[in-house]
């Protein structure tokens, strides 16, 4: 059976449009609420998932009338699944998952917001860590000494390839090492 859910976010607005839309798709029942779809609490929403039964279709008319974020909607969406319903929009085609397609779809929007919480949990992982002093990333090539020494002889008119000789490293990576350091001792000048 067909189950139409319309919500709108104040008292103000109209509930008709949504209910004649999902009237017209063969709903044979609509759950209606005027409530921001921020809240989780939703009286009406409630109510529709305590009258499933499998194989029912829950439709809406717009996906952000079911939810306002991608992780609200994947969390309804797996409740129906859960329950063996399906859920249809009737603005978005893509979003059935009556339709191999559009499992696929709800599926993809799952790995995308999986891995959009896994960089959160990385991102706040790594400023906790930097706020403590943890570095991240190879060592430095060069000590503070040794780059102390490599700025010296090159002040003292020694050329780059015989400090990178002195010091074992490639001539490269005592430029780098030289230019960082500069930029630091500029940042400290400041």
């Amino acid at each position: 059976m067909l189950i139409g859910y319309a919500r709108v976010s104040t008292g103000d607005q109209d509930l008709a449009q949504q209910r004649a839309a999902l009237k017209t798709a063969g709903c044979k029942r609509v759950y209606e609420e005027k409530v921001s779809g921020a809240k989780r609490d939703r009286p009406q929403l409630a109510l529709l998932f305590d009258h499933l039964r499998a194989d029912d279709v829950v439709t809406v008319t717009r996906l952000d009338r079911l939810a306002r974020s991608t992780r609200d909607l994947l969390d309804i969406a797996e409740r129906l699944d859960a329950a063996e319903v399906g859920l249809r929009s009737l603005a978005e085609p893509w979003a059935d998952t009556t339709s191999p397609a559009g499992r696929m779809v709800l599926t993809v929007f799952a790995g995308i917001a999986e891995f959009e919480r896994s960089l959160i949990h990385e991102r706040t992982g790594r400023a906790t860590a930097k706020a403590k002093g943890v570095r991240f990333g190879r060592p430095p090539a060069l000590s503070g000494d040794q780059l102390a020494l490599a700025q010296r002889l090159r002040d003292e008119g020694k050329r780059p390839r015989e400090i990178a000789a002195t010091l074992n490293v490639h001539v490269a990576t005592l430029y780098r090492a030289l230019s960082a350091g500069s930029g630091a001792e500029r940042s400290a000048a400041e």
